[in-house]
């Protein structure tokens, strides 16, 4: 499909801090593709389409079930970088029959998002793409368990500098996700919902350096279940000085991936990869949106998928995404560890 063809990519916060660098990565992969910046400030949507360039800016009102937009405009698709209260942008969506992603849920909160989709289950592709920074831990840790013959236990370390909160969306999204309820994890093959004490973990960065975290749950670990059966899986978040500025450098993200089980002669194998974006948390999940985008509407070398419900692993080939989180400048790496059994 010829991306210049398409009628615009609706970004919902295309004005905020990631807004920006989805923009900015859908723009790179596709020079031609149509970009609408939607907004509540007019003018810094505006200011945001000015700069990235042959793009619209455009007024969302989030309270209207038309979200205030023009009824005479069209649009490809729809993504929203904003916690959408009322779903307002999934029904619109939803009634204009169009693709869809969202980012800003937690595990507890997709409810309302699964039940519009039961309820329309033949009008419109969904991506549920609210895992940490989009898919950022899920798709390198099932291309990384390729070598496992069974995975047993997943465990994902994630830290985010404490400079590197992103905007004021980000910020409470932060906020309500660890504060709002306990965290979700899969303790051997039981579920659990953690806070406090129970919830608490020292993860080791990239340099060796020990940190206090505690256990988080965007839907990195529902989608890990589900797609390795492992009896065990946890994501673990600090918020504090990444190795990069300890060093005197600018803040990194970093994302450490431990998975333990069994290899092809029933061995017990440990692998740990280690993954850093030089430029913090923005551009990363900004590239996993585009990703997610791009292939909704046919753009990654296959056909657009059908209306129903997806995560980033439904999608999105693991060992494809790696190789554009090269090119966008990430850097992965295997650390050696003694082998453990689960």
């Amino acid at each position: 499909m010829n991306a210049a063809s398409l009628a615009p990519v609706l970004i919902a916060g295309g004005s905020g801090i990631v807004g920006r660098h989805v923009a900015r990565a859908l723009r790179r992969l596709h020079p031609g593709l149509p970009l609408a910046i939607g907004g509540r400030d007019p003018d810094k949507a505006a200011a945001a389409a000015t700069e990235l360039g042959q793009a619209a800016p455009v007024r969302i009102d989030l309270d209207r079930a038309d979200l205030g937009l023009d009824p005479a405009g069209r649009y490809s698709a729809v993504v929203t970088m904003l916690k959408d209260e009322g779903l307002n942008t999934l029904k619109y969506a939803l009634r204009q029959g169009l693709p869809y992603l969202s980012t800003s849920n937690g595990s507890f909160e997709m409810a309302p998002e699964v039940a519009l989709h039961l309820r329309h289950p033949q009008r419109a592709p969904i991506l549920l793409a609210s895992h940490w920074l989009a898919g950022a831990a899920t798709l390198p840790a099932l291309h990384y368990a390729r070598e496992f013959d069974r995975v047993e236990r997943i465990e994902i370390s994630a830290l985010l500098d404490e400079l590197d909160m992103g905007g004021p969306a980000a910020a409470a999204d932060y906020e309500r996700l660890t504060s709002a309820a306990a965290a979700q994890i899969l303790e051997r093959g039981r579920w659990r919902w953690v806070r406090g004490r129970d919830a608490e973990r020292d993860i080791v960065s990239v340099d060796g350096t020990v940190l206090p975290a505690s256990a988080y749950s965007p839907m990195d670990v529902v989608s890990l279940a589900a797609a390795t059966d492992a009896h065990s899986v946890r994501l673990d978040l600090a918020l504090a000085e990444t190795a990069s500025r300890r060093r005197g450098e600018a803040y990194s993200t970093e994302i450490a991936i431990d998975l333990h089980g069994r290899d092809r002669h029933g061995a017990p194998l440990h692998r740990r990869h280690e993954l850093v974006h030089p430029q913090g948390q923005a551009p990363l999940t900004g590239l996993g949106i585009a990703l997610g985008v791009e292939r909704l509407l046919g753009l990654a070398g296959g056909a657009a998928p059908a209306p129903g419900l997806y995560t980033p692993d439904l999608l999105l080939d693991p060992a494809q995404w790696l190789r554009r989180y090269r090119e966008f400048g990430g850097q992965d790496r295997e650390v050696a560890r003694p082998a453990a059994a689960a």
